[in-house]
């Protein structure tokens, strides 16, 4: 085992997370999972548990964005780290290894996610932590490993719900392969009593809150929130995410796997399409797939080295991989400045254009000049400078009875993390896990009120008046909207949480 190439490669993978870590400004998404992080428990409305514990760790390191964003990057270089070994398990050497390492780093989806906390940054570190081990049973016979599987797995259940589609995939890819034969010992079934048993905690929460996931799912399907692809455009989807030009190295797995020399693995290729079938049938966001393809990326590298090497297809034996390294760095580093933070905004909205880089839209309503990932880091805490300069402006004792409400958890994010240095109170949600925290103890008479159209505030206040309006370039729309102070409100927030509640 070469170490050196085992710390190499996954630290240029941290390396350039860190150099961008403080640029732009918190995630909407990063600045729930902070409040998430302020109240621990077993579960939340739209994810599992353990967002909470990584916003823990940010909070306790003082929470500022470089040290929200390090902990992503972490995972991300775990990943490639844990991708390389994969290789080797599965029969690579020191060419292989790099260039599964390399083509990790290189990925568009892993520049993009693994720059921002969220459990999407850790998903792929389980499921591949699940597949390594899945080889290390096919491979060496070692059916007690399947306790450790279920460990894995059970952690991945607690850090994202779609880990359990990943088991039914490796349930089907088992009664399709050869390993169907593990069914018939017991430690499979332990592995499952295991991975059930750590999971059994959300599982509590889910039926003592009377299962908000499963509600909230409903909802986004009956809005039609998320932007649904047919088969097609969920295919080429996946070849834009992983790179186009990186193409040839996972399909080349995949192959591999299922009719070339990897196919004493082909349970690892069944996974792949059982998972890409039942993605496409429940129609789900095109990156929900993206945690498998380090399997894939780990394949194709063995595959690759075989190829040019083994059988000896050419006299020259060093300039053939140095080639393919570099080309790998070579299309990542074309890439890079188009997902990372790198530029100023409307550089990089040009360079985007001089590449022909267009991401898609994964949810109908969001709209902006940048894409979500982006836009969504824009304005914050400038919302909560607006929001200051209208609160400290009402009288004294008009303040003392003034809440503010935010529409959305991003903007009751950025009011927990920037509020306080500006004198506001907490702020009033009823969005997403916010319902559960609400309402609030002291009933306000009056409101700043968040986004809503007046036509809505005034089915709640007696009087309505648009004191404000928050307006940042390269934000998304939704926030670019007018502010209202609501006076009088019609009835207690504690009569009216229900209808204010919003789960999507």
């Amino acid at each position: 085992m070469d170490w050196r190439l085992l710390t190499l490669i996954p630290g240029l993978k941290l390396l350039i997370h860190i150099m961008v870590a403080g640029r732009y400004g918190y995630f909407r998404d990063e600045l729930y999972f902070l409040d998430c992080a302020r109240n621990l428990d077993w579960g939340y409305v739209d994810c599992a548990p353990l967002i909470g514990y990584y916003g823990k760790i940010a909070l306790i390191l003082g929470g500022s964005l470089p040290v929200v964003r390090i902990i992503p990057a972490i995972a991300g270089t775990g990943l490639v780290l844990l991708t390389m070994l994969l290789t080797r398990s599965l029969g690579g050497g020191r060419f292989a290894q790099a260039l599964a390492g390399l083509c990790i780093v290189a990925t568009p989806i892993r520049l993009a996610i693994d720059g921002l906390l969220s459990m999407n940054a850790f998903e792929p570190l389980f499921w591949t932590g699940c597949i390594y081990v899945l080889v290390r049973i096919a491979r060496d016979g070692e059916s007690k490993l399947w306790f450790w599987f279920g460990v894995l797995a059970g952690l991945g259940l607690m850090n994202k719900h779609s880990t359990l589609l990943f088991g039914f995939a490796v349930a089907v890819a088992l009664i399709l392969s050869r390993e169907r034969r593990e069914l018939l010992k017991p430690w499979v079934w332990v592995g499952g009593l295991v991975a059930a048993l750590i999971f059994l905690p959300n599982l509590i929460w889910q039926f003592v809150h009377d299962y908000p996931t499963l509600e909230g799912l409903r909802n986004v399907a009956e809005t039609g929130k998320n932007v649904v692809l047919n088969p097609l455009d969920f295919l080429l989807q996946q070849i834009l995410l992983q790179h186009p030009l990186l193409l040839p190295f996972w399909l080349a797995g995949l192959l591999s796997l299922m009719v070339g020399k990897g196919r004493r693995m082909r349970i690892l290729g069944w996974i792949y399409l059982v998972l890409l079938v039942t993605m496409i049938a429940l129609k789900a966001k095109h990156y929900y797939l993206a945690p498998i393809y380090p399997m894939l990326f780990a394949a194709g590298a063995v595959a690759t080295e075989d190829w040019l090497f083994q059988r000896k297809r050419t006299r020259f034996k060093t300039w053939p991989k140095v080639t393919v390294l570099i080309y790998v760095m070579a299309v990542g580093a074309l890439i890079a400045p188009a997902i990372l933070p790198l530029l100023p905004p409307e550089r990089l909205v040009a360079y985007q254009e001089s590449i022909g880089l267009a991401p898609p839209k994964t949810e109908i309503a969001h709209v902006g000049p940048l894409e979500q990932r982006l836009g969504d880091q824009f304005g914050w805490e400038e919302l909560v400078a607006d929001i200051a300069f209208i609160y400290n402006s009402l009288p004294p004792e008009e303040r003392e009875r003034t809440g503010i409400f935010a529409s959305n958890y991003g903007e009751a994010g950025a009011l927990n993390l920037f509020g306080p240095a500006y004198g506001l109170p907490a702020p009033i949600c009823a969005h997403q896990n916010h319902y559960f925290w609400g309402p609030p103890e002291v009933e306000p008479e009056n409101l700043i009120w968040l986004q809503w159209r007046q036509e809505g505030v005034q089915w709640y206040c007696d009087e309505v008046e648009q004191v404000g309006e928050h307006f940042h370039p390269w934000g998304m729309a939704e926030e670019n909207r007018p502010i209202f102070l609501c006076r009088g409100l019609k009835k207690p927030l504690a009569q009216v949480w229900d209808e204010l509640k919003h789960w999507n």
